[in-house]
Formats: structure tokens, C-alpha cells, sequence
């Protein structure tokens, strides 16, 4: 059976129970579609927010990042996995008790101001519009993968998926939903990654494996695949792979921004609202953080194998024998070999062959496929280009297993894209028609017409992401959600933080905090990323991990005007005092 057959059974069967799902958990009040009714289980909620969490960058981007850069990647399993512990020891179980649907609810409360909560929806607006880039980017490559599609196609066949089940179904269908592509997610990324452990290493444990012989040449010659993959990467130039080779402080600032930026991120907070109570939160984290552990533990092994087979995939093969796969994505523009010794063999080593993604246009080359051109190649003797975000598609073709395996990562990718899609696509939603809407613009409208503004808002706020899906900021995924991190980590976690631990930080320092932060964190972002094309970073600190930085300037700005304001009111300060009161917490009233 052909591929593509093999495709579309896979494809087809998921996304009929997505949409099956998303028509019989259809949300019928506010209530459920802003928090699923409070009554999800805590081991469904821990799996619901496994997928939600487990965005394209995680399923596809962090393997080619860990593939890419060895031991540098490593700052987004630390950032990520840590932010989470973060999460949900200091925040959730107060947010939960506190008893609001969405996070600029609690900071407008808390702070007693609708100007707060207008620029806590700014805010959440920002960063889930950041976010959501690149999934629809994720969703746009494997659906021209998946269907032989230009990639703007892809993205909009993506973005019509996941406005039909989040529109309709609100929080309760989003929360089944993901409950099912994590089962997709967690299986198609495991199964490829034991059946090349078990190629490469002979172990059927990928972590195993990652420690294990590289027997793939023979037992006789085997030699542990640490040792194969160093030398490999000396051999063509690049620093070993178990070495480090970025700035030390912005590395540290990347990972503490992806880390405290986890714990400000609105979609992921807002699942913890969808439990009974907070002895459930406590539950439903132990779940997420156990699920998520499954795929975070495997994607190091993962990433290891696809650099061992990419490098003896390509490496001095003559370009007229590529294997199919190159051929396939060449065609979607994911991969490029330029001759520059006119040899006819693809050269892969340290450097770049293009000083920025090739160009392609639709003339044979040798024997077929698109040609790519640019007048700006460097003087590396690299000839191969990748990005980086194939890597985990790619890899079960790169290995030739069968086919169905392949089939079933596509599944999971799309899976993976469309559950975080949908997360944010609530939250935005939610922000605009219940904290916006509802409680500054008009408090007196219908949950009927609450309802419609957030559908109205969950197609505008698509649009606008399928148009940065097709023109990201960063063609790496990964890189993309890394900023809103950097906003998250600059404007919510400061302000939660203080929101639930200080009685002394008022309505005039949180508003000053938040608007510092952020704006110091964006505005970086927008010139490094946008306006200029220097690498001169402040400190030697990337955009990625800006946030960090402005995560202090919230916290000094909002001490210092709260300082020389007038203190929160009485009521106020009881409240947090209250929020913070363990006793009673399993007996929480049901929101």
C-alpha cells in the first residue's frame, strides 16, 4: 500500500474522533465552555493538559533543535520541564482556590481594577498570538508533507480544523479532544523513536540506547553512540556534540525565561480551572507532569538518532542516488543542496550553505525537482540545507521503516500542533469576550451573545495566526514560541506571583509592572528580531531569553510604584490572605 494511502487512513480515523468528540462535548453555557463545568477528572485534565502543553514546538521542533545543537538544546527540556514544577507548586493550586475562569479575571479582581485586567487581556493577547504562530507554522509543514501542499496551504487547512472544535465545543470539547491526540501524540512518538533504538543500538529502550553501542555497522565494530556521534560531528567540522558551545548567561536567561514563562502561560493555567477543587489540581498535575515525562525523556534519544541517520543519509552520497526522502522534502522546500564544487555530491559539514533560507523555483535540477537559487551563498564548504523542524518527520523515513510507522508521526504531529492551537485559541477568545466584553465593555450582554464574541474573536484571532504561520518571525518553531515565553515570563508570572504572595502590591504597581515588562520585553524582541539584523545582543542576551530580564524590570516596577501608591484596600489584603490559607483547600468550593 502506498504511502500516501497509509496517510490518510491515519489522518482520517484522528481527525473523525477529534470531530466527533468536538460535536458530542459541545458546549452548551459559559460555564462549560470556559471551564469544561468544573467537573473533568484530575487523570483526564492531566492528560488534556499533556497535549496542551506538548505544543509543535515540543513534538517537532525540540528533536531538531537537540538534533542541531546536541547539548545546547537541552535548555529547552530544563526551561520547560522545570517551569512546569514551577506551575504547579506556586500558582495553580491559589489560582484554583481563588475560583475565576481565566487569568486577566483573577489579576482585575486581585487588583481590584479594570484597567489591570485590560492589560492582562493585552497581554494574554500578545503572548498566545506569539504562541500560536508556530503552531499553525508546525500544522502548515505536515500538512505539505502529509499532502504534497505548499506550506500556506497547509496552514489554512490547520487553522479550519481547529476553529470548527474549539469554536464549537469551548473548553469541554478542547479538554476530550485532547484527551485522545495525547494517546496519538504519546504513540507515534515513542514507537519510531524504540524501533531505531533497537537499528542503531539494539536496545528497545531509547534511553538506553542513548547511553548504549552504535551496532548499526556491525557488533564487531560497535563503539558507544556517544563516542560514533562525536566523532562524527569533529569529522565534518562541528564542535562535539555533547559540547556546549553557546553564552553561558544567555543560556541560563533562555532557560529561566522558558521556565518562569511556563508558569505564566494563560492556556496552560486556565486547564487547572476545569477541576473540581484543589485537592483535584494537586492530583491532575502528578497526572501532567507523569505524561509529559514520557515523551521529554525520549526526545533526547530521538534527537540523537536523527543526527546519526541524517549525517549517513547525505553525507558524500552522490545527489543523482538521494534517497526519496530528500527528494520529498526538497519539493516542500524544507531541504536544499546547492553544488558549489560541481561535482555532483552533497557535501554536508560546519557552516552554512545559504546565508538565509533558500529560494526555490520550478525548473528540473540533474533529474527533477525544484531548483533552489540565491545569489548570497557563504564561503563554507557546507552544500546542505535543513530546517530543522523536519527532523522529526523525516526521521522514521530517514531509518526505512514501514510505512504505517511513518503515517502514524504525521498523526501525532498534527496532533500536537492542533491541541495547542486550540488551548490558545480559547484563551484568546475567553479574553476578549468574557474579560473584555463582559466585564468592562458590556456587562449586561447574554451568555448567548458572550458566547458568539468568542467565537467572533477565536476566527479573527486564527486569521491573524495563519497569516504569521505562513510568514513566521523565526522559520524555526521552536524559536517562535520561545518568545512568547519571553512575554509570559515578563508580564504574568511577575504579577500572579505577587498577586497571591504580597498584600502590599496594588492595583497602580501591578499596571505599571505589567506594561514594563512586557513592552521592555517586546520591544526588545521586535528590534533584534525585525528591525535590524545585527547579533549585537544587550549582554550577549538572544531574544529568546530577554524575558528573564524583564521579568526583574516587572517585579522592580511594580514594588517601587506600589511604594509610593496608596496600599491595596482591607478587603483586598484579606483576600490574599485568604487565597493562601492551606486549611479547608480539599473541601474548595466548586466553581
Amino acid at each position: 500500500m502506498e504511502q500516501t494511502i497509509w496517510n490518510f487512513i491515519f489522518i482520517g480515523i484522528t481527525f473523525s474522533v477529534y470531530i466527533g468528540i468536538a460535536i458530542w462535548s459541545r458546549a452548551g453555557s459559559t460555564k462549560e465552555y470556559y471551564t469544561a463545568g468544573g467537573g473533568v477528572s484530575p487523570f483526564a485534565n492531566g492528560m488534556a493538559t499533556a497535549a496542551d502543553w506538548m505544543s509543535a514546538a515540543t513534538f517537532i521542533s525540540m528533536a531538531g533543535g537537540i538534533a542541531a545543537a546536541g547539548y545546547g538544546a537541552s535548555k529547552f527540556l530544563m526551561g520547560w520541564t522545570g517551569g512546569f514544577v514551577l506551575l504547579t507548586t506556586l500558582m495553580v493550586p491559589y489560582l484554583r482556590k481563588f475560583g475565576k475562569a481565566t487569568v486577566p479575571d483573577f489579576i482585575g479582581d486581585r487588583f481590584y481594577s479594570n484597567g489591570a485586567r485590560l492589560v492582562a487581556v493585552i497581554c494574554a493577547i500578545f503572548i498566545c498570538m506569539t504562541y500560536i504562530m508556530g503552531q499553525m507554522r508546525g500544522v502548515g509543514i505536515v500538512f505539505s508533507r502529509l499532502f504534497d501542499i505548499e506550506i500556506w496551504m497547509g496552514v489554512m487547512i490547520g487553522g479550519g480544523i481547529v476553529f470548527f472544535y474549539a469554536g464549537l465545543g469551548g473548553m469541554k470539547g478542547i479538554t476530550y479532544t485532547q484527551v485522545a491526540q495525547y494517546c496519538v501524540m504519546v504513540f507515534s512518538y515513542t514507537i519510531p523513536v524504540v524501533f531505531i533504538s533497537m537499528i542503531l543500538t539494539g536496545n528497545v529502550i531509547p534511553q538506553l540506547g542513548l547511553i548504549g553501542n552504535y551496532i548499526k555497522d556491525g557488533a564487531e565494530n560497535s563503539v558507544p553512540l556517544i563516542v560514533k556521534i562525536n566523532q562524527i560531528s569533529t569529522d565534518l567540522g562541528f564542535t562535539e556534540y555533547t559540547a556546549s558551545t553557546s553564552n553561558t548567561l544567555d543560556m541560563f536567561c533562555i532557560t529561566a525565561a522558558l521556565m518562569v514563562g511556563t508558569a505564566g502561560l494563560p492556556h496552560v493555567i486556565v486547564r487547572f480551572f476545569t477541576v473540581k477543587n484543589v485537592k483535584a489540581v494537586r492530583k491532575s498535575a502528578y497526572w501532567t507532569l507523569s505524561f509529559i515525562a514520557i515523551i521529554y525523556l525520549t526526545a533526547p534519544a530521538l534527537g540523537m538518532f536523527a543526527r546519526t541517520n541524517f549525517v549517513e543519509e547525505i553525507n558524500q552520497k552522490k545527489y543523482a542516488d538521494a534517497p526519496q526522502w530528500f527528494r520529498n522534502w526538497e519539493d516542500q522546500g524544507m531541504i536544499a543542496w546547492v553544488d558549489k564544487n560541481n561535482d555532483g555530491i552533497m557535501q554536508y559539514q560546519a557552516g552554512s550553505a545559504f546565508k538565509e533560507k533558500p529560494v526555490y523555483v520550478e525548473e528540473g535540477r540533474l533529474e527533477n525537482g525544484p531548483r533552489p537559487i540565491s545569489n548570497e551563498l557563504t564561503d563554507s564548504a557546507n552544500e546542505v540545507y535543513y530546517d530543522r523542524d523536519i527532523i522529526v518527520l523525516a526521521n522514521p523515513e530517514m531509518a526505512g521503516l514501514p510505512k504505517w510507522v511513518i503515517a502514524l508521526v504525521m498523526a501525532g504531529c498534527v496532533a500536537a500542533a492542533l491541541s495547542t492551537a486550540a488551548g490558545l485559541l480559547l484563551v484568546l477568545s475567553t479574553s476578549v469576550s468574557h474579560d473584555l466584553m463582559k466585564k468592562i465593555l458590556k456587562p449586561d450582554i447574554s451568555d448567548k451573545q458572550e458566547i458568539r464574541y468568542a467565537r467572533m474573536a477565536s476566527f479573527g484571532a486564527l486569521a491573524i495566526a495563519a497569516y504569521f504561520g505562513i510568514n513566521p518571525p523565526s522559520s524555526f518553531v521552536a524559536k517562535t514560541v520561545a518568545f512568547a515565553f519571553g512575554l509570559a515570563a515578563s508580564s504574568f508570572f511577575p504579577t500572579l506571583i505577587m498577586g497571591i504572595f504580597s498584600k502590599k502590591i496594588n492595583k497602580q504597581g501591578a499596571i505599571a509592572g505589567m506594561i514594563c515588562g512586557i513592552g521592555f520585553t517586546l520591544g526588545y524582541i521586535i528590534h533584534f528580531q525585525f528591525l535590524t539584523e545585527s547579533k549585537d545582543y544587550w549582554w550577549g542576551i538572544s531574544p529568546e531569553g530577554i524575558g528573564f530580564l524583564g521579568m526583574f524590570i516587572n517585579f522592580v516596577v511594580a514594588f517601587l510604584v506600589s511604594a509610593i501608591t496608596p496600599p491595596p484596600p482591607k478587603e483586598v489584603q484579606e483576600l490574599v490572605e485568604n487565597i493562601r490559607v492551606p486549611q479547608g483547600a480539599g473541601q474548595a468550593i466548586d466553581h
